[in-house]
């Protein structure tokens, strides 16, 4: 099988490599679409110089094979079935992972192959072997909409993280890729009024037309109510000091936007007490995340708000061509289909 293996910065191979065997538990998933996020990103711009790796973890494919001990399964995977794949690794055994956290496992992601490639997800490539327990089926849709169920569990698992009711209102930070799905899920969900804030003039023009209640900047907050919840999905300080603006008495804080080499973000203890704000973190996703966004992947809900998210479709042999629309402004999914 091909493999794409990002061996520097700006540089790309395409390897030849066996296609995997599949145990009694696992699945062989031939890959029809993998969406290129902020790691992949990163990881070709050398802003994370962990080389050479595998990357690609927002995939969806088919069914190829099915190991003879999950396939004796009741709702097992078949063979032909569409797919989206959950690639991350959780040992089952850390104290996170015991509590019913495994977004938060111990044990380090991901693993190296027979080549020397360091595993992140390693979807950019024909094929993918993973546990038949972490692959959702989507029904018939578009395979790049349906890459897009690692994303999308993330911020189901942020919703569930921020408590969110019908009739709740939303304010969202951020008007990237994140946004839009937070904006999408929200609506989804039943909130009041979900309003987006964004300083940039395009990305805000973008997300307008998805039909927030208000897409505004920093400075307009007092023309809108206050949230119950807040979604921060950028990291930055300004970010989380606009969410303490936003957010109403006794609503609650979402940091979902993330980066270790951001600036600290200052949490004012006293304002934090005496308006009893909850803030919490949410990171990657749980299977029943997993389990919510193929059903709504599968549903349909959705779909108009996926679609327009799709911002180009590359074949594997363009990989690098994919690799470096990424850091074009706006791009929210760049999609890579061996």
């Amino acid at each position: 099988m091909r493999t794409a293996v990002i061996t520097a910065a700006g540089q790309v191979e395409i390897r030849k490599i066996p296609v995997p065997d599949v145990g009694d538990t696992e699945v062989l998933i031939r890959v029809a679409a993998c969406g290129l996020c902020t790691m992949e990103g990163n990881l070709y711009a050398g802003r994370m110089p962990v080389y050479p790796t595998a990357a690609g973890h927002e995939v969806a494919g088919r069914v190829e094979r099915v190991g003879a001990a999950a396939a004796a399964l009741e709702d097992a995977p078949a063979v032909g079935d569409l797919v989206t794949v959950d690639l991350l690794t959780r040992c089952g055994a850390c104290r996170p992972c015991r509590g019913g956290q495994s977004a938060i496992c111990a044990s380090p992601q991901g693993g190296v192959r027979d080549d020397g490639a360091i595993t992140m997800g390693a979807g950019l490539g024909e094929y993918v072997r993973v546990p038949a327990a972490q692959v959702w089926p989507v029904g018939e849709i578009d395979p790049a909409l349906a890459a897009m169920g690692e994303p999308l569990a993330c911020v189901v698992h942020s919703l569930r993280r921020g408590g969110l009711r019908a009739g709740d209102r939303v304010t969202v930070i951020g008007a990237g890729y994140m946004g839009h799905l937070h904006l999408a899920l929200a609506r989804h969900r039943q909130a009041a009024s979900v309003t987006v804030v964004e300083l940039d003039d395009e990305r805000r023009a973008a997300i307008e037309a998805a039909g927030p209640d208000a897409a505004i900047t920093p400075d307009r907050l007092d023309s809108v109510p206050r949230a119950d919840v807040v979604f921060v999905t950028i990291a930055s300080k300004a970010a989380v000091e606009t969410a303490l603006r936003a957010v109403a008495d006794g609503g609650r804080i979402v940091l979902f936007g993330g980066s270790p080499d951001g600036p600290p973000a200052e949490l004012p203890g006293y304002e934090v007490h005496r308006r009893q704000l909850t803030v919490t973190g949410s990171y990657s996703q749980e299977p029943e995340d997993w389990r919510t966004a193929a059903a709504l992947l599968r549903g349909g809900t959705l779909t108009p708000y996926l679609e327009r998210l799709v911002t180009a479709r590359y074949p594997l042999d363009d990989v690098e061509q994919a690799l470096a629309r990424t850091a074009e402004t706006p791009v929210y999914r760049v999609v890579v289909t061996p």
